[in-house]
């Protein structure tokens, strides 16, 4: 039996003693997310030696990886290539696995431009709570029949299944960059940027903060090189525009600092998905805007209906990404019918409820 084969068959031996216990695992890759949804509990089933590039295709633009990879790693691949993951997944720390950025769902700063990561999930393989095998979706562009079941688990947090191999679509890296970096308030960058959105500009990111308005460029050198003239303010250097990106894209920012004190003081980081029209939102606290406006992070210390109906009132959603209190729930309360969807769904996945048990929502 192959390596792999052999951890794949340690990981559904430990799949079946726990649902026949009825033990709870919590699935763990790099760890590096584990701050994200509801506190982790359960019994620790480590995924991190399905691990290695099962298959590479650049002029097909697809990988195939299995789901303990380190996202590093992937990534170095596909940059001798020439190639990227354009939605700039969030490493948050060294050690992500691409079975954890898959689980999570999360995008950097260009989604907005570039579509969510469930937009480059062609299919994958992975064990459900019976200890079963399953494959869904496949290694091309245009394979899906009926629903996409492999998209369905890109930002499920893990409660339906144990991710072992995941097809991904990859793009090229684009030919020219630039950033700009404007002085202007929050109202003035939100229609700014709205102007923008409607205009034929290869926008690839945007970010706003502290009276300061970044806007990213990328696609072609003579595209890039004549884009948002006259828009003023200054360009940044390649080398420290990238570095900026990527701390934005990984939270190394100030802004996303937090001490255990300011934690315990109630202090938290919300993330309000709003549409990108919606205008100045008023809470109390600091705020940073990414996606065209679309991505309003707040760090506050308001009360988590505050924020929540702040979020319904601009038209979207508040998602409680750091706290020392997570009682007030992570995501947004379900619909009943919407709920009872995510209860047969988990049902159907995962009869026993031992995968990850309620990471997603304390209902599941």
């Amino acid at each position: 039996m192959s390596a792999t084969g052999a951890a794949l068959q340690r990981l559904r031996d430990r799949v079946l003693d726990a649902r026949d216990s009825k033990t709870p695992l919590e699935i763990r890759g790099g760890c590096t997310k584990r701050f994200y949804g509801n506190v982790p509990r359960g019994e620790p089933l480590e995924a991190g030696e399905l691990a290695g590039i099962t298959s590479y295709e650049p002029t097909e633009l697809v990988g195939t990886v299995l789901a303990g990879t380190k996202l590093m790693e992937l990534e170095s691949v596909l940059a001798e290539r020439g190639q990227c993951l354009p939605f700039e997944p969030p490493h948050f720390a060294a050690g992500g696995t691409v079975g954890g950025m898959v689980a999570a769902g999360l995008a950097g700063p260009a989604r907005a431009c570039v579509g969510p990561l469930r937009d480059y999930v062609l299919g994958l393989t992975m064990l459900n709570g019976m200890g079963e095998r399953l494959t869904f979706g496949g290694q091309v562009m245009k394979n899906v029949a009926g629903y996409d079941v492999s998209r369905l688990i890109a930002g499920s947090m893990g409660i339906l299944g144990v991710i072992c191999e995941v097809s991904l679509k990859v793009m090229p890296v684009f030919s020219a960059s630039k950033t700009l970096c404007v002085e202007m308030d929050e109202a003035a960058a939100l229609k700014q940027l709205n102007r923008w959105a409607g205009e034929s500009l290869p926008l690839n990111a945007s970010a706003w903060h502290g009276g300061l308005l970044y806007v990213r460029l990328a696609g072609a050198r003579a595209a890039v090189g004549c884009g948002l003239e006259g828009a003023g303010g200054r360009e940044m250097e390649p080398p420290t525009a990238a570095a900026w990106w990527s701390d934005v894209r990984d939270h190394r920012l100030e802004f996303f600092s937090f001490s255990a004190a300011q934690l315990e003081r109630g202090e938290c980081l919300w993330r309000l998905a709003v549409p990108d029209s919606a205008p100045p939102i008023a809470l109390p606290g600091e705020q940073f805007i990414e996606w065209g406006g679309g991505e309003r992070w707040w760090r506050s210390a308001a009360p988590a209906a505050q924020i929540r109906s702040a979020a319904v009132r601009a038209g979207g959603h508040a998602t409680l990404m750091r706290a020392a209190d997570k009682s007030p729930g992570v995501f947004t309360a379900q619909k009943a019918a919407s709920m009872s969807i995510h209860k047969r769904l988990k049902q159907s996945f995962d009869p026993a409820a031992i995968f990850n048990p309620g990471r997603l929502y304390p209902e599941l």
